[in-house]
C-alpha cells in the first residue's frame, strides 16, 4: 500500500507539472522508476516468439498494458485486457503471465493465486497437425501419455486445456514452425509447493521422449 501511495503521490505531481492525464502521466512516471530489464528474460519467453503470434514484443505490451493500469487489476481481467486485442487464447494467457512477471505480481513458476507451476517445450520434426493429433486423438495419446486425464477444450493445431488425474490443470500451446517442424508448450498449473515444479518438469520431460519416438 504505501508503494502504491508513493506512486500516486509521484504521478499527481507530474500532472501539476505537465498537464497531462493521469493515465499518461502515469506511464511517464513508472519508466523513469524502472530500472533496465530484459523483459523477455523475466517473461520466460523471446521477444521473437510473442511478436510472431500476437504482433507486439514484450517492451510494447509491458507500455500498453501499463497505460491500462493493468498492474492493478486481478488475472482475468489482464486476460481479458490482452485477449480484447485478438490474441490467440494460449498466448492471451503467456502475455498476461509474462506481463505479471514482469511486473512483480508472481515469481517464475507461481501463479497468482500462490500455487506453483511447470511450463515444457519441445519441437518436434512433423507439421503441426500431426504434433495436435498426437494430443488429441485418445488412442494415440495413451501411448505416450500413460496418465487418465480429461480433455476440457481445444482449437485445433492451436491450444488445448485438460485436467490431470490429479485434478491439477494443464494448458497447452502449438506453434507451427514451418511445414515440417512444430513446437508444443504446456504449463502445469497448480501445484502445491515449488518444489513439485521440478519433479513435474522431469516428468514432461519423459512423456516428450516417448512422443518423440513414436513420432520418429
Amino acid at each position: 500500500m504505501p508503494i502504491q501511495k508513493d506512486l500516486k503521490r509521484l504521478v499527481r505531481s507530474r500532472m501539476k507539472k505537465t498537464g497531462e492525464a493521469y493515465t499518461a502521466a502515469r506511464v511517464q512516471v513508472l519508466k523513469k522508476k524502472e530500472p533496465a530489464v530484459d523483459y523477455a528474460a523475466v517473461a520466460g519467453m523471446s521477444d521473437d516468439a510473442v511478436r510472431k503470434q500476437t504482433g507486439r514484443n514484450w517492451a510494447e505490451w509491458t507500455s500498453w498494458l501499463d497505460a491500462e493500469r493493468a498492474s492493478e487489476k486481478p488475472h482475468r481481467e489482464i486476460v481479458a485486457l490482452v485477449s480484447s486485442l485478438g490474441t490467440p487464447g494460449w498466448w492471451t494467457q503467456m502475455v498476461t503471465v509474462g506481463y505479471e512477471r514482469i511486473r512483480g505480481l508472481r515469481d517464475r513458476g507461481q501463479s497468482r493465486g500462490g500455487s506453483y507451476e511447470a511450463t515444457k517445450s519441445r519441437t518436434f520434426n512433423v507439421p503441426v497437425q500431426t504434433l495436435f493429433n498426437a494430443f488429441a486423438n485418445a488412442r494415440t495419446r495413451r501411448r505416450w501419455l500413460p496418465v487418465k486425464i480429461t480433455v476440457r477444450t481445444a482449437t485445433p493445431h492451436k491450444s488445448m486445456r485438460i485436467t490431470w488425474s490429479d485434478d491439477t490443470v494443464v494448458a497447452i500451446g502449438f506453434l507451427p514452425k514451418g511445414d515440417r517442424k512444430s513446437a508444443v508448450a504446456v504449463q502445469h498449473q497448480g501445484l502445491p509447493a515449488k518444489a513439485s515444479i521440478d519433479q513435474m518438469k522431469k516428468m514432461w520431460t519423459d512423456h516428450f521422449d516417448r512422443l518423440t519416438e513414436l513420432l520418429s
